[in-house]
């Protein structure tokens, strides 16, 4: 059963296993998700979940972060905090609540074959998938950038859009993992400022502008415009070889949580092959270099992330962001 709870899209799944089979499996009882995922996305992530453990009844509640995490704090003030799990955008967002002391450690969820360095090494939040962050050019732009610096080139001038940070959590990640990384830095973005970036909007916004020819190159997220071209927009994507940013759609087990045993298996199903070919069927790259990624995705095997220091970046976020806005005159 599915209704609109006002903003937010709520979802039920009610058990249909008998009692015995619940003692067999030893898992049960009810978990409530708080997710980010598209609606079509989260009613498949939750079914295959509960295929696996039918025993356990999944409540869910779908927005934008920015709604779920109002609603969130109103439950914890209140004294009745409802989720068990989130499933939300980005690390930055996680690194803030674990920050506040509202994650639980959680080393009991198994890992698969997700590189251990892309969860948090406190094993509070897990990364389920990547959403890099790299370059789309037009068909007819001047060249076919293979590199970030390729975006300072004279024939490059006026020709670049990217998402405002101040809109996306990519953009704002991206911006802080390229000032992080030692062969590009603040310069980078100095540099790229005047050779006449344009930020504007969201992701959606600059794929429009590029695959409009308004715009010869963008910086974007990459499932939009490989998306797209698969459907016939003049569109590439590329990940330059100094590597792309990343943003993860972090999962994490709230202290609060009432039932985190199948808390703990939602999370292991989520990073398990299965649940990795299942990212990868909704059409994201998935977080297991192992898993073959979606049709005109790149191989995750040659794809370089660049290094990033969650911690570091959400205690300078705000400084970062207006120090940014300051170069693109925001």
């Amino acid at each position: 059963m599915m209704r609109r709870a006002s903003f937010l899209k709520l979802g039920l799944i009610v058990p249909l296993a008998m009692p015995s089979l619940v003692r067999a499996q030893g898992l049960g009882g009810r978990l409530t998700l708080y997710t980010s995922q598209l609606e079509p996305d989260a009613a498949k992530t939750v079914a295959a979940f509960r295929a696996r453990h039918p025993g356990v009844a999944v409540d869910w509640i779908r927005g934008g972060t920015n709604q779920i995490l109002p609603r969130l704090r109103a439950e914890l003030a209140a004294g009745a905090p409802k989720a068990d799990v989130l499933l939300l955008a980005d690390s930055l967002t996680f690194e803030g609540l674990k920050r506040e002391g509202l994650l639980r450690p959680s080393p009991e969820v198994a890992l698969g074959g997700v590189p251990a360095e892309r969860h948090d090494a406190e094993r509070c939040y897990f990364a389920t998938k990547l959403l890099t962050t790299g370059i789309v050019a037009h068909a007819r732009a001047p060249f076919a950038p293979t590199s970030w610096a390729d975006l300072l080139k004279p024939e490059a001038r006026n020709l670049t859009a990217m998402p405002s940070p101040a809109v996306s959590g990519a953009a704002a990640i991206h911006v802080q993992a390229v000032a992080q990384s030692p062969a590009l830095g603040w310069a980078y973005w100095e540099k790229l400022a005047a050779a006449g970036l344009q930020p504007r909007g969201g992701n959606g916004a600059v794929l429009q502008a590029v695959a409009g020819g308004e715009r010869a190159f963008g910086i974007i997220v990459d499932y939009l415009p490989i998306r797209e071209a698969a459907q016939g927009a003049p569109l590439r994507f590329i990940a330059p070889r100094e590597g792309v940013s990343a943003i993860t759609e972090p999962a994490a087990i709230l202290k609060s949580s009432r039932n985190p045993e199948a808390a703990a298996a939602f999370l292991s199903f989520l990073l398990s092959l299965e649940g990795q070919a299942l990212a990868a069927e909704q059409g994201f790259l998935p977080a297991d270099p192992s898993v073959a990624p979606p049709a005109g995705f790149p191989d995750p095997k040659t794809i370089t992330l660049l290094p990033f220091d969650v911690a570091a970046a959400s205690a300078s976020l705000s400084a970062d962001l207006r120090r940014f806005a300051s170069l693109v005159g925001q």
